[in-house]
């Protein structure tokens, strides 16, 4: 007997809101979270039982489920986050609970594995090879066909002509274990007093949901301590999930995850087979996953005895997912760990302001590491003026950095050079007529990257030869680079340092494989001077590595971004922490045109606290988060003229709330264009919504966008809940 009835609410994988009603056949089984193929007009899609409909109305024409899989329920917590994402982010409920959904092979169990055990019956004609299986099965066990042949070397014709005389005998065996599970007591990691207190701060909280901020400096060992936490969750035979921002991150973090557990954890981001991803899916599921690694969609896999959650590098903007569902992996981790009950760790050197004001004020316990690991030391941090000090013409590094990176390499330690900017120089021009290389689908200049002979778009991938002549002048040999990226520094210190083993390091120069490698190599030492984007300023450790340049230290700082001056501040603090992690002391400049900005002030100081006081206060005064709230509308349309008419259109159509105490308590701005107004052949236009803290914005965006008037044509209408860019 099926305790929810007869009809069923079935919330299906598409972009709908609510759950579709579908009869029960007879003598199937469900509960709430039971995993269903159900018809979908003409098609078959996945669904989850979301409970009992609100009507029985319709008998006659619903339809049945088609099937259910054989799998554990979808947990209630895990269905409450997606209720919450949902309701929050303004995503389609079908659309959060695809992110929760696997393929259909995860879902159907592994098929067992063939094996061959003798029967008792002899060969009737014995050979070399006969015999040597015949031995190999002698002690009853059960052996794969492809381990006989490896064992053995013979033929497989062998095994079947044994098969087939009755001498072997067939047997399934269950499919092997997905993951060993990870060992609390391999090799318990020797922690220092400050680690020490740390931990007994975390593990002397009370029962239940708790958020903690683990805030400490650059190499303070923060990765040790919520190590140990996971082995108290394994202990206590429960699941833990760690979020890592980028997968740049993964195989140094296996590495000291392999060596504290013994074995690898489990493991989910994009760079995983369709099989692998299906493994690790059920794995979660049945509980033999005891520990994942993963980007931020980990957060929806289907555990079931989720005890602890660690974000880590809690402050990165990668957390944050711009396209299809616009949410916050770290946000959202802190719903799941309510509803879970479970621990959640927020790790950083740099927190976010958000953090790090609801630390100071208490809402979040605050665990902080003051001193690096080992007895190593901070970098000494070193500003250079560029307006004064700055490097000759044609030239990028500056005279104080380059004495520097020569003494650096005569002591044979190495050198990271950092620069944000991928290719050769981020804009080509025309010295004759001016002409600008702009893509033709986005307001943004063409990079050149000098290796590949081309010119690209970084926002929509569009790329182009280079031109030998200029395009509106028809000029020759005219054409002319503008600013570095990475590639224009590595010329530049090639011919500096000829003799000097360098290599550049970027999203777009190799594959995850091959910057795994290249990274192996910086930690080995085959490199002199390392040239690198965000890709190698965080969550590494070279112990050789004792200088950092960072050639434009105000790059962050040039975009009108109300988050400028934490991202600047987080990415330096990041980028410089990578010098002098081991024994050796470590350095890093800073070339900028702005040292007296609060960034570069609090830099040099290395006052981080100074740094955030000044970041909070500003924030509050601007009624900015964590102190207030922002949402933002993007209009796109392929003509500018339908995407401003229908902003201004929507912006008329504004509701007035009648439960705000003051007018000021809600601000809309715009409509303007955004910055980047043209992206893939579309016009964007921006409003953004302001409101005060405990104000349900997302409940009066939901409000304002049912009363407008729907867009027409290809008009649409994207929803970002706390946007992190305002790109």
């Amino acid at each position: 007997m099926n305790d929810l009835g007869d009809i069923v609410a079935v919330m299906i994988g598409v972009a709908v809101d609510t759950p579709f009603s579908y009869k029960v056949p007879f003598s199937m089984e469900l509960t709430i979270g039971s995993i269903v193929l159900v018809p979908l007009g003409t098609r078959q899609v996945f669904g989850v039982v979301w409970g009992k409909p609100k009507d029985n109305k319709a008998h006659n024409r619903l339809k049945d489920i088609s099937k259910k899989f054989d799998t554990l329920p979808l947990s209630k917590e895990l269905m409450q986050t997606i209720d919450f994402v949902a309701d929050y982010t303004l995503a389609k409920k079908g659309m959060v609970l695809r992110a929760c959904l696997p393929d259909i092979k995860s879902l159907n169990k592994p098929s067992p594995i063939t094996a061959y055990q003798l029967s008792g019956k002899k060969a009737e004609r014995q050979t070399n090879a006969r015999t040597k299986v015949i031995d190999l099965l002698a002690n009853g066990m059960a052996w794969s066909k492809s381990a006989i042949v490896k064992e053995t070397k013979v033929s497989p014709s062998v095994i079947k002509g044994l098969l087939e005389q009755g001498v072997l005998a067939k047997v399934d065996l269950p499919a092997p274990a997905f993951i060993k599970s990870p060992d609390p007591d391999f090799a318990p990691l020797e922690l220092n007093k400050e680690q020490k207190a740390a931990l007994e701060n975390l593990r002397n909280q009370e029962e239940g949901f708790c958020v903690t901020l683990l805030d400490g400096v650059t190499g303070g060992g923060k990765t040790e301590v919520f190590f140990e936490r996971v082995a108290d969750c394994l202990k206590a035979e429960k699941q833990a999930l760690i979020l890592l921002p980028e997968i740049a991150l993964t195989n140094m973090f296996i590495k000291r995850f392999t060596k504290r557990f013994g074995v690898e954890p489990a493991q989910w981001h994009s760079g995983l087979s369709a099989s692998q991803r299906s493994k690790t899916w059920r794995a979660v599921m049945d509980g033999s996953a005891r520990v994942v690694i993963g980007a931020r969609s980990a957060l929806f896999l289907p555990f079931n005895q989720l005890s602890l959650i660690v974000v880590d590098e809690e402050h990165d903007g990668a957390y944050k997912q711009s396209d299809g569902i616009n949410y916050s992996a770290r946000d959202m981790a802190i719903v799941r760990a309510k509803f879970a009950d479970a621990k959640i760790i927020l790790s950083s050197a740099t927190p976010s302001i958000e953090s790090k004001s609801n630390a100071l004020s208490k809402k979040y316990q605050h665990v902080l590491l003051k001193t690096r690991f080992a007895n190593a030391k901070l970098p000494d941090i070193k500003i250079i003026d560029m307006k004064q000090d700055g490097s000759q013409k044609e030239h990028w590094i500056a005279p104080a950095l380059l004495e520097e990176i020569d003494k650096t390499i005569k002591r044979k330690e190495q050198v990271l050079l950092f620069l944000n900017r991928r290719g050769y120089a981020p804009m080509t021009l025309c010295r004759s007529c001016g002409y600008q290389f702009q893509c033709e689908n986005c307001s943004t200049w063409m990079v050149e990257h000098r290796q590949a002979h081309i010119l690209m778009c970084h926002h929509c991938g569009k790329t182009i030869s280079k031109p030998k002549i200029c395009p509106q002048c028809e000029k020759p040999d005219c054409l002319t680079p503008v600013g570095p990226g990475i590639e224009r520094i590595s010329q530049e210190v090639k011919e500096l340092f000829p003799s000097a083993r360098q290599i550049v390091l970027s999203s777009d120069l190799g594959s995850p494989e091959q910057i795994k490698q290249s990274l192996s190599e910086i930690e080995n030492g085959d490199y002199d001077i390392i040239i690198g984007t965000q890709l190698i300023a965080k969550g590494h450790h070279f112990e050789m590595l004792t200088l950092v340049g960072v050639i434009d230290a105000d790059l962050g700082l040039a975009h009108g971004d109300p988050r400028a001056g934490e991202k600047t501040f987080q990415i330096l603090t990041q980028v410089s922490g990578r010098s002098g992690r081991a024994k050796k002391s470590g350095k890093a400049y800073l070339q900028t045109f702005f040292p007296d900005h609060p960034v570069m002030l609090a830099m040099k100081a290395q006052d981080s606290e100074a740094f955030y006081a000044y970041e909070i206060k500003v924030r509050k005064e601007g009624g900015l988060p964590p102190f207030g709230r922002l949402a933002a509308l993007i209009i796109s349309a392929s003509s500018h003229d339908d995407a401003t008419n229908y902003a201004r259109s929507l912006l008329l159509s504004a509701p007035k709330p009648t439960n705000l105490k003051n007018s000021d308590d809600l601000k809309i701005f715009g409509p303007a264009d955004a910055p980047l107004t043209l992206i893939r052949g579309r016009y964007r236009v921006r409003i953004l919504i302001q409101s005060e803290k405990t104000f349900d914005l997302s409940g009066y965006v939901r409000f304002w966008l049912k009363i407008a008037n729907k867009p027409k044509g290809n008009i649409k209408v994207q929803v970002d809940i706390d946007p992190m860019s305002f790109h």
